[in-house]
């Protein structure tokens, strides 16, 4: 394989990567809102030649290249969150901005630039002739993530009947290759009590006084130590070869933790005791740790058992801007690859003869970069959480951007960035089917 060929390839289509995103970006596309993205997407993938472009029910795009017989995948979803306080960005999010370096706008790290230096990444492939019989290239755009993380590939997998020998996702990963993250899950806790004239509240039963003593207990789960003669034992527990087989690849991705993220109540009145409550709970997850390991947690703690407390999983339900609704439980599972795992090696391999041993970026970035492992892992959630924690898909992580820049004002990304993913993109297949 001619690795300076790729990369003169991937530079010289730095313009139209740029136009491309500029182009996406120009469109609100929140999650449930992603129809003007697709558009501009399955546009561009027809003009650059994919033998097939379909946009699936949920409103998925899959874009095809090449006819070989293993699917590969490079998947990058194409909602992003709103703009959060106008007054916080120093641009307009959708016209965005361009310097020699620079793109700014709402989405350009997380994750527009991913589909981009894919939809290029498959373009170079069919330029140079690396496709062959042994491979077929899908890129998928897909919708919802920032919503519900995977359920768009929940869809994929179990109604287009697609399922790639594995996938490598785009989200931004600061130059690095990420072989994993921890998983989530939306927990309700609720609380009953009996309201009561408050100008006399022994007759009543608070709820919220209930709920209270449950917080406390949820404080105590996530800050405790594993201490064997702590009532509640804390979930840095997960970290200990005593209480978790997979203990060493939960070192690699951090602890689990859970914090309260909402809280609800009900009362006749103001001037009434309240008669229930009820809380949000964000619980992480790292390797080793389940929902249902994650609910009996909640279920065993003291006050939720002295007050009967319900604890269940958040359902999500919420329709696809093309109408359609697929209902799944707000569980998104940890998953990680292992180090010596196939893919890993082949992606790493790609990088390396690229690019050397280091992560690399600009004069911004590359320092704080190549004081980093090359190989790490996310600290959010993506689509990995159905590719490989569900469907047990094997899923790599390596896409232009810096996690650092999604969600937050003034969001950026980097052109070095996106013509360095379109590189690797581009050997990659070979590099693993030849294996």
């Amino acid at each position: 394989m001619d690795f300076d060929a790729i990369k003169k390839a991937a530079e010289a289509y730095k313009a139209d990567m740029t136009r491309f995103l500029r182009e996406i970006v120009s469109y609100q596309g929140e999650s449930a809102g992603e129809k003007d993205h697709v558009a501009v997407i399955k546009k561009e993938m027809e003009k650059l030649g994919f033998n097939k472009v379909e946009v699936d029910p949920m409103g998925n795009v899959l874009g095809y290249m090449g006819t070989g017989k293993t699917l590969i995948a490079f998947d990058g979803h194409i909602d992003t969150v709103g703009i959060g306080n106008r007054d916080n960005w120093k641009f307009d999010p959708y016209k965005g901005y361009e310097t020699d370096d620079e793109i700014g706008g709402r989405g350009t790290s997380d994750q527009l630039g991913g589909i981009v230096s894919a939809v290029y990444g498959a373009k170079i492939m069919k330029d140079l002739g690396m496709l062959s019989d042994k491979y077929t290239v899908l890129v998928t755009g897909t919708v919802q993530e920032e919503d519900c993380d995977g359920l768009c590939w929940q869809y994929i997998i179990n109604e287009d009947k697609v399922r790639p020998e594995f996938v490598v996702s785009t989200e931004p990963t600061d130059g690095g290759i990420y072989r994993g993250q921890r998983g989530r899950m939306e927990i309700r806790v609720d609380v009953q009590g009996v309201s009561c004239h408050g100008s006399a509240p022994e007759r009543g039963d608070n709820a919220i006084y209930k709920m209270a003593d449950i917080l406390q207990n949820i404080r105590e789960l996530n800050a405790n130590s594993a201490d064997e003669s702590t009532n509640i034992r804390g979930l840095v527990k997960m970290l200990d070869p005593k209480y978790n087989k997979e203990w060493k690849e939960a070192r690699f991705l951090g602890r689990g933790t859970v914090t309260t993220s909402e809280i609800f109540f009900t009362s006749p009145s103001r001037c009434a005791v309240a008669d229930s409550c009820s809380i949000s709970l964000d619980r992480r997850m790292t390797a080793g740790e389940t929902w249902q390991s994650c609910i009996k947690e909640i279920e065993d703690l003291p006050a939720v058992k002295k007050y009967g407390a319900k604890v269940t999983m958040y359902q999500y339900e919420r329709p696809s801007y093309t109408g359609l609704k697929y209902p799944i439980e707000c569980y998104f599972p940890t998953w990680v690859i292992p180090e010596d795992h196939k893919v890993t090696k082949a992606l790493k391999a790609a990088y390396t003869n690229l690019y050397g041993e280091e992560r690399l970026g600009n004069s911004e970035t590359e320092a704080a970069r190549k004081a980093r492992p090359l190989v790490d892992k996310w600290t959010f959630s993506t689509n990995g959480v159905s590719i490989m924690g569900r469907n047990g898909i094997p899923c790599i992580g390596f896409g232009p951007g810096a996690e650092a820049q999604a969600h937050a004002p003034n969001e950026k990304t980097w052109k070095i960035d996106l013509v360095h993913c379109a590189a690797v993109y581009a050997a990659l297949p070979t590099i693993y089917t030849n294996e």
